[in-house]
């Protein structure tokens, strides 16, 4: 890179660089491309994309030149304008994208979690209450317990309870009523 150029030099060579010449256009990187990666760099964090940001500015400057007015900023405040300007946009694009990846993640998740599924906190509770219930089960009485268990596990109506059980119906309706009794108390101690 050769020596810094005068406001004078870099307002010529925006003005041949606005009349679409090439070569103008590289002298003008070659002199200010490093205080430029510097200001891109400051915003950014980041060379990748500071270097990134720096051509893009530089396309910018090659299709903005001919607007460019030496009487409104000096041609290095004009150009690290036009550079922060792209870092600024290059940031808020990373963010919008950012933001669609969230949102693509949660329809992802909301479908994956419909509302007739289960979600991971519905799962976590009702773990809690089967092991509520298996040990209130376990606290019954041994005939109580397996009268409930056969009348709600297996849906057995009181009638045939008392059929397979060989047991007067008035008996299992006893047992069964005792039974869930006790299962509520038990159960309205983990609530």
């Amino acid at each position: 890179m050769s020596t810094s150029l005068t406001d004078t030099q870099l307002m010529a060579l925006i003005d041949q660089v606005a009349g679409r010449d090439d070569a103008a256009l590289k002298r003008l990187y070659d002199h200010t491309s490093s205080r430029l990666f510097g200001v891109a760099l400051r915003v950014l964090r980041n060379r990748e994309w500071a270097e990134d940001v720096l051509q893009e500015a530089y396309l910018t400057i090659w299709r903005v030149a001919g607007s460019y007015r030496e009487t409104l900023s000096p041609p290095m405040a004009w150009m690290g304008l036009i550079v922060r300007s792209r870092a600024l946009d290059f940031l808020r694009r990373r963010t919008a994208d950012r933001a669609q990846l969230t949102q693509e993640f949660d329809d992802e998740l909301a479908q994956t979690l419909q509302a007739d599924q289960p979600s991971p906190v519905d799962i976590a509770q009702a773990s809690e209450q089967a092991t509520a219930l298996h040990q209130c089960l376990g606290r019954l009485e041994h005939r109580h317990r397996e009268v409930v268990s056969l009348a709600y596990l297996r849906d057995l109506s009181h009638g045939e309870l008392a059929e397979q059980l060989k047991l007067p119906l008035g008996t299992v309706k006893t047992w069964i009523r005792r039974g869930l009794g006790q299962l509520r108390d038990c159960l309205s101690r983990y609530a």
